[in-house]
């Protein structure tokens, strides 16, 4: 009967204790040896109480320890660590001598906890032994509260912190047997997230758990995510079977495998019928350049994952793809994404990108199909560059390296190889630039931004090396005109230095065709006499004609305007100006050399 009697003498002794010191608290010395004692007997871990310890009795018996720290036996500094800053725990008095005590509420301030990042799965961390036996005899707690939690990821070698900081929690459980209950909030960088979770324990333990999650990430989905799941933990393994949920009012479903010993290695498998997210990227003005701010790729060595991802519709901003297909593997900081089936802007791309982070300096490689798919908001959400429309297909073969945007974007190398079709070019009008050239050469080089040139083909291929892609066959190919060019596109500035020479097809054969001579003999197309030159930031170059060009032969420029007028309104159906006959009022007459160059000096100003 011997720990009966220590039981009832603790017992009075405590409520001596509460008469004489009722909310003034009591030294806990003698008590933290023994729960250091207890815990690291129940889980294995070694439980250092660096600061001071007090027991309350009123209004309930409350025990408070600071600074206590809980680590592996080893403790090596790649070890998981728990610290604490304060531990408070709420329970009857009976419990203070019951084998398996109750308590009502625990409170963790400022918890911390420290996990290693690792690179390979063979430096998994030991699991003490003894978390290794059941749980018998572990305290039964009703509520547990979090206040200003973090989960603070490391790597001394790579000399990186990644932290999950503001966590508050309150979990709760009505009875032993009954559902668990959570709720609470974090802040993964700058986007925060909120959770709700019920977790229904079975009552065969051999059955696995139900759990119900609500999850709002506004940073990164733009809805609300509810979800069902069953799941499972062997030894270090968490399997989620019969994932089922929905992600505003789009339903989804799925599974997923976790295994944490290590390393962890992630398996998902989620199909969607509509996946909004949050833009990656911030939007930014027209015209800017490249970021310089550092892009962190440094993460994907830490996780290896098996994973495939499908939707009806996938909106990534104002990006919409419908529908999406991607697998992607992980490991050893190689990120591979294969794009089966892409539905995009009217059409489809495939394709494979691989990430490889597992250096300094990360490297990308992309390869790329892409068909019939829009090309005014693909070009112009990717580049800001809003100048060409139509029916496109590309192939890319690409790969660069660099930190940041302006890096990968002055490091690229590859080719490309672009058609267009069904389109036009935006910015220019040159059928109607050339109709009042020649009707009225007075009027000079009018354009305006609404101007559109109907295209019917349009191919380029690019040679790209260090970010500079170079073409020498662009080609064109739109109702009553073609046109032939080259030249260079700096993506790093994000600039064009093209030369054009754009023909008329004076007869309707074989017009809309890039196949020389499709018309016959009549169809040859003229040139016009004066190559245009297309300049300046994509996002708003200038096309302008090059002067130079027209006066190196102002005779011939002059013969090819007269010719260009009487073949094009005739093909318009209208009457063409009177340039071949004399009038009185024409100080030049029929020379048409001094005619062309009145003409370049209305246009050009010289």
């Amino acid at each position: 009967m011997k720990p009966i009697r220590i039981a009832g003498a603790i017992a009075a002794l405590l409520v001596v204790a509460a008469a004489l010191l009722i909310a003034i608290g009591i030294p806990a010395g003698a008590l933290t040896a023994a729960i250091q004692s207890r815990i690291e007997r129940d889980t294995g871990y070694r439980v250092t109480i660096a600061g001071t310890g007090t027991v309350r009795l009123f209004p309930a018996v409350a025990l408070t320890l600071h600074d206590v720290t809980a680590e592996s036996p080893d403790g090596g500094p790649a070890d998981p660590r728990l610290k604490i800053a304060t531990v408070r725990a709420e329970l009857p008095l009976t419990s203070l001598v019951s084998a398996t005590p109750r308590i009502t509420e625990l409170t963790l301030i400022s918890p911390e906890l420290h996990l290693p990042l690792l690179r390979r799965r063979g430096d998994a961390v030991a699991t003490p032994a003894s978390a290794r036996k059941a749980d018998a005899g572990l305290a039964e707690i009703e509520r547990i509260v979090i206040q200003d939690g973090a989960v603070v990821m490391t790597s001394a070698a790579d000399r990186i912190e990644r932290r999950i900081g503001g966590i508050q929690a309150d979990v709760e459980r009505d009875d032993a047997r009954g559902p668990i209950t959570a709720s609470g909030s974090a802040a993964l960088g700058r986007s925060p997230l909120s959770f709700e979770l019920t977790a229904t324990p079975p009552s065969d333990e051999r059955q696995p758990i139900l759990v119900d999650v609500t999850l709002d990430a506004p940073g990164l989905l733009t809805s609300r995510l509810r979800a069902r799941a069953e799941a499972r933990l062997r030894d270090a393994t968490l399997s989620i079977n019969g994932i089922s949920g929905k992600l505003g009012d789009a339903p989804f479903n799925g599974w997923a495998a976790v295994d944490v010993a290590g390393k962890p290695r992630v398996k998902l498998d989620l199909d969607f019928r509509r996946l909004d997210l949050v833009a990656i990227t911030r939007s930014v003005p027209a015209g800017a350049p490249w970021s310089e701010a550092p892009l962190d790729f440094v993460g994907l060595n830490y996780v290896d994952a098996e994973i495939r991802l499908s939707a009806a519709e996938l909106n990534i901003g104002p990006a919409r793809i419908a529908p999406a297909s991607a697998d992607a593997g992980l490991a050893s900081g190689v990120l591979s994404v294969r794009a089966s089936r892409l539905g995009a802007y009217g059409g489809e791309a495939t394709g494979t990108l691989t990430i490889d982070a597992s250096n300094t300096e990360p490297s990308f490689n992309l390869r790329c199909d892409i068909d019939g798919v829009q090309a005014l908001p693909l070009l112009d959400g990717l580049t800001d560059f809003d100048r060409l429309d139509g029916k496109m297909q590309a192939k890319l073969a690409l790969r660069s390296s660099g930190g940041s945007a302006r890096a990968i974007a002055s490091g690229l190398n590859g080719s490309a190889a672009i058609g267009l079709r069904d389109g036009a070019i935006r910015g220019i009008d040159i059928t109607r630039m050339i109709r009042n050239l020649t009707a009225h050469p007075q009027d000079g080089w009018q354009t305006a931004p609404t101007d559109a040139t109907d295209l019917s083909e349009f191919a380029a291929s690019f040679r790209i090396v260090q970010g500079q892609a170079v073409t020498s066959d662009l080609q064109f190919a739109g109702p009553l005109v073609r046109m032939t060019g080259a030249g260079n596109i700096d993506l790093p500035a994000k600039t064009l230095a093209l030369a054009a020479e754009p023909k008329l097809v004076l007869t309707a054969p074989g017009q809309n065709s890039l196949t020389r001579g499709a018309g016959g003999p009549g169809a040859e197309p003229i040139g016009f006499g004066v190559p245009v030159k297309i300049e300046g930031p994509w996002a708003a170059p200038r096309i302008f004609p090059d002067i130079a060009g027209m006066l190196d032969d102002p005779d011939a420029a002059y013969q090819r305007l007269r010719r260009i007028g009487s073949g094009l309104f005739g093909l318009l159906g209208s009457s063409p100006p009177n340039h071949g006959a004399a009038d009185a009022t024409d100080p030049h007459g029929d020379d048409p050399g001094a005619a062309a160059n009145a003409i370049i000096k209305q246009l050009f100003g010289r």
